[in-house]
């Protein structure tokens, strides 16, 4: 039975449960010590502790049945290898590195040569496991990924490639691969030239798009993939200019005053009036509310933008789509980072860390509370369950990073 029959049709869209009852203030959620500074209360941080242990145990136990060959972050291997990395991280656990090296061991064996990315290719192994290997003080086989790793760029830089520039299949994705090893080993593990060298094809291929689109003047840098030009960060354009603008991509001010920044501000005038953003430049439609397509990967976007430009209007759009998280962002297609409820959840992580606001870690817990009665709430239930993007493992992720919320990570994204 539906428990609000009378709830308005319009807010039944993007297949969003907007159970504003569950969201209303808990005291048990937060509380603020005498510096004023806001921090997750003990209680709370013991339910999700006890859930995080619970869950882990299901996800081992399900991935028994797991495809054993897919080596990937998204769905596979991989991407079970980086939760157990967060959680050593987190917790300092010796066990959940020997975990990781047991998971990340596997992926490396079914690697295909097929795709280069950190999510979807062999990239995401190989910078994995050189990571891995790095905290266990495995010199020699992390230098052995390390070099794998670079020997992919042929691809990458190849004129003649057909490799898109999006997140997921494309150049951006190993641009990510690039500057996460280099942040969680050593800055110059990968050197600068080979950084600059994947950064200039991805401007260029850009360039190349805009000017073929006649739309250099207003978009200097346009990107598609399958002949549509995505907005959201798994495919679009948000997690292509969120790459570009990374630090420790360092690309020249000028060309992110000049490239950038305007292909950015032709991005946000696509912002619907609910201050949601459109799957694709050509989509009218203001149905999805995910990390991959629509607000929640877009104001990771906006969040960088104004820490690179300083401009409030990157702020102000950056609320607004907090904002319609906050209304719409508790999903049916469930719990996962891709499209699910922990990834929308990192969007208000990101807002945290920027502004210090409280209500934005409130906003956080309660979407972890939600994920706390994991199961429980008619979700749809992924192809692959116990994944990091798509099933347990990305709840797990989005639960331990309250543990330290100035230091969370969107996994695979962020840096």
């Amino acid at each position: 039975m539906d428990p609000f029959p009378r709830m308005p049709a319009q807010l039944l869209y993007s297949k969003c449960l907007f159970i504003f009852v569950y969201l209303l203030f808990s005291p048990s959620v937060l509380h603020i010590n005498p510096l004023h500074h806001c921090q997750v209360s003990e209680a709370f941080q013991k339910r999700v502790q006890n859930k995080i242990k619970d869950l882990l145990q299901q996800m081992e136990e399900g991935l028994k049945t797991a495809d054993p060959n897919d080596f990937s972050t998204y769905t596979g291997w991989t991407g079970i290898a980086l939760l157990y990395l967060q959680l050593h991280r987190v917790t300092g656990e010796e066990s959940h590195l020997q975990r990781a090296l047991d998971h990340m061991k596997r992926a490396l064996r079914n690697l295909n040569g097929r795709r280069v990315t950190f999510l979807c290719g062999d990239a995401g192994p190989l910078a994995v496991g050189a990571v891995t290997h790095h905290r266990l003080n495995n010199k020699a086989e992390s230098q052995e990924c390390i070099t794998k790793l670079l020997q992919l760029q042929r691809s990458v830089l190849s004129p003649d490639s057909d490799l898109p520039d999006e997140l997921l299949y494309g150049r951006a994705g190993y641009l990510f691969a690039l500057l996460y090893v280099n942040k969680e080993i050593a800055p110059n593990t990968v050197d600068e030239t080979t950084v600059a060298k994947v950064v200039t094809a991805i401007l260029e291929s850009g360039k190349n798009l805009s000017k073929d689109e006649k739309k250099s003047d207003r978009c200097p840098l346009l990107y598609e993939w399958h002949r549509k030009q995505y907005v959201g960060a798994a495919h679009g354009l948000a997690g292509i200019y969120f790459m570009l603008m990374q630090p420790s991509a360092k690309v020249n001010q000028e060309i992110l005053n000049e490239l950038v920044r305007p292909s950015m501000d032709y991005v946000r005038h696509k912002k619907f009036r609910s201050g949601n953003y459109p799957s694709s430049l050509s989509n009218e439609t203001d149905r999805l509310v995910h990390w991959c397509h629509g607000a929640p990967g877009v104001v990771h976007m906006l969040v960088m933008a104004h820490k690179v430009f300083k401009e409030e209007k990157y702020l102000k759009d950056a609320v607004e789509c907090s904002d319609v998280i906050w209304q719409r962002g508790l999903l049916r297609k469930g719990y996962g980072i891709c499209h699910g409820t922990a990834g929308n959840g990192y969007a208000f992580m990101s807002l945290y860390k920027l502004t210090q606001e409280k209500k934005y870690l409130y906003r956080a817990c309660k979407f972890a509370e939600w994920c706390l009665d994991y199961g429980t709430h008619g979700c749809r239930i992924p192809d692959r369950p116990y994944s990091l993007f798509e099933g347990m493992a990305g709840a797990i992720h989005f639960l331990s990073d309250l543990a330290q919320p100035e230091a969370s990570c969107f996994p695979a994204f962020e840096l």
